[in-house]
């Protein structure tokens, strides 16, 4: 009699579980070594029943120190096989992975630590020595001001090798799966682990807890204040819908090669019984070994950044012209002129655009062909999956979020079907909701605040066949790479800055979809200040140095620039982010090769 089939509603790692019962022998995840030129490409690799055995493993080894059902655990570790196992051990155990940006602001981070409330912290050891380590002033050179994360009251994990400021008493990776395995097999685990809980490791997963799939599994923290940071959260559950959603827009099966660093891409890879092999460096990085292992591959995922300059490679002739049979874009704007490129340059690759949000992933994919056939205006983002459903409410002005909705737009659980009937096909902010939207959005008390749906800020129509057309934004957004960046948060920080009168981030938009970010200062002595838009000025040699102190790492303006005033608009005589974004792009492109440089980054 055959096994019944996991229902969909649950947990993600249930289903990444029944997968590894069904294919134990093939190799689920591969990640590159160490090469040299011109020799074959060499593997780390585990099967199906040796990542099965390691998250049940890792997971024991968490309970084993500390780690309760619906403990958080902050983390800081690549998706490499150490990293991805150590996530899926974390949800088996029924914490909750919490992702912090290391690059944020001491303030910020503090306060986003505050609110996640986590008991165990699994580290990367080199995060640990950049932060306060020997490698610490390295760091601090490239703009980094990393946390202490050793210093955080909390459980320490850590992988990688020791090394200099890894925390007294934090926890190899590998020592917890080495000691789970010893001690379900009866032997004595290892004695220089560094606590004697290790002999109460259970054995077969007997006392880890079941996997429920309404139970946080991720928080994620997207932006927010040091007084109101803000974090979306969702459900193993969720999460599930997701990967499913993302399976459904890639036919995978048994045997085929996922090359991605996502994990909602490589889960889903596992769960068709396929291989997920981990890249060590993306495109923007490395092109030529990061083509040479999507070459060949039957699936892989990259952001516009990424296939920008595979293809300028292609046309430099340092890879072939030839990837993955399908390429997933997403993670910022994917672009008419990126996939025309594409298509042209890479034509036997299946392109396909990809449209989501962490709130809600993935909302909507297109194929490249049908977004370059698409003759009206807008964005055509394509179709809705089959796990979200999608509508057009009127759109708030001034990008203000409506009654009932949190600041982030979030619809409370209470209204999710109120208001009144709003004609779809008209202009207005697209609302997503379904098994994918997120559980809910974590407040400062720690608790999971629910919601029904999310209001996007995106200017949005439907069309007569269900595909989502983008018309624009109703909120101040700039997204470079995977990051966004809301400048109203920083700005108020930059203003404060000694000699700033004010400060504005504007987004100058790339051929690609991505943005690069314009950081335009106002000095507050009027007579410092310039005749005209310039980016030599003392104001902004000042400030470069110190913008690691009040910016994330992600929000660093690739440009600053130093203007007379800041061009306003309408009745409330708000910053015309797009007159500056405008004269901006004009200098800076007019400027580049030659003259001073507006560099920051």
């Amino acid at each position: 009699m055959s096994e019944p089939e996991t229902p969909e509603d649950a947990h993600l790692v249930a289903h990444v579980l029944d997968a590894c019962a069904r294919t134990p022998d093939a190799v689920a995840l591969r990640v590159p070594r160490r090469t040299r030129p011109g020799r074959p490409q060499r593997f780390g690799a585990l099967t199906f029943r040796e990542l099965a055995t390691r998250i049940e493993a890792v997971a024991a080894g968490l309970r084993a120190h500390g780690l309760e059902p619906g403990g958080r655990v902050l983390f800081s570790i690549r998706p490499r096989l150490d990293g991805i196992v150590t996530a899926l051990g974390v949800a088996r155990a029924g914490g909750t992975v919490v992702f912090v940006d290391p690059g944020s602001t001491p303030e910020l981070f503090a306060a986003r630590v505050a609110a996640a409330r986590p008991t165990h912290a699994a580290t990367e050891s080199l995060l640990h020595a950049l932060s306060r380590g020997p490698l610490r002033a390295l760091a601090r050179r490239r703009g980094l001001l990393l946390p202490g994360y050793a210093e955080l009251p909390v459980t320490h994990v850590h992988s990688g090798p020791w090394l200099p400021g890894v925390p007294r008493g934090s926890v190899p990776v590998r020592r917890l799966v080495r000691d789970a395995l010893a001690t379900a097999r009866g032997a004595a685990p290892d004695p220089a682990a560094s606590s004697g809980a290790a002999a109460a490791l259970p054995r077969d997963g007997a006392s880890l807890p079941p996997l429920d799939g309404a139970r946080e599994m991720l928080v994620v923290f997207t932006s927010g204040t040091t007084a109101a940071p803000r974090a979306v959260v969702h459900s193993g559950a969720t999460l599930a819908a997701a990967t499913r959603a993302l399976g459904e827009i890639v036919a995978m099966s048994p045997g085929q090669d996922v090359v991605t660093d996502q994990m909602l891409l490589g889960v889903p890879a596992l769960l068709a019984g396929a291989t997920w092999t981990v890249p060590v460096v993306a495109p923007a990085r490395d092109v030529v070994t990061a083509g040479r292992l999507m070459t060949g591959a039957d699936a892989t995922f990259l952001v516009p950044a990424d296939v920008t300059a595979l293809l300028d490679a292609v046309e430099a002739g340092t890879v072939p012209a030839r990837t993955a049979a399908t390429v997933l874009v997403g993670g910022a704007p994917v672009t008419r002129a990126l996939l025309e490129r594409a298509t042209r340059l890479v034509p036997t690759t299946r392109w396909v655009g990809i449209y989501g949000m962490t709130e809600c992933l993935p909302v909507a994919s297109v194929e490249a062909a049908t977004k370059l056939a698409h003759t009206g205006d807008g964005d055509l983002v394509g179709t809705p999956v089959s796990t979200v459903d999608v509508r057009i409410v009127p759109a708030p002005p001034d990008g203000t979020a409506p009654d009932g909705a949190g600041p982030d737009g979030a619809a409370p659980h209470a209204t999710a079907s109120g208001g009144a009937a709003y004609d779809d096909a008209a202009p207005g902010e697209l609302v997503v909701s379904g098994p994918a939207l997120m559980l809910g959005l974590l407040g400062a008390d720690g608790v999971v605040a629910p919601v029904a749906e999310h209001r996007t800020g995106d200017l949005a129509r439907l069309e007569a066949a269900g595909s989502v057309v983008l018309l624009g934004r109703t909120r101040d957004m700039i997204i470079r790479g995977t990051v966004n960046i809301y400048p109203g948060l920083f700005e108020p920080r930059l203003a404060a800055l000694k000699g700033v009168g004010e400060a504005v981030l504007v987004g100058l938009p790339q051929e690609d979809g991505d943005e690069r970010v314009a950081l335009v200062l106002v000095p507050a002595d009027a007579a410092e200040r310039p005749p005209r838009l310039t980016c030599d000025h003392p104001l902004a040699e000042e400030v470069r140095p110190r913008l690691a102190e009040v910016l994330d790492h992600g929000a660093l303006p690739d440009v600053v620039l130093v203007a007379p005033e800041v061009p306003v608009a309408g009745r409330s005589r708000k910053p015309d982010r797009q007159a500056l974004a405008r004269e901006v792009a004009a200098l800076v492109n007019a400027a580049a090769g030659e003259g001073p440089t507006c560099a920051s980054r």
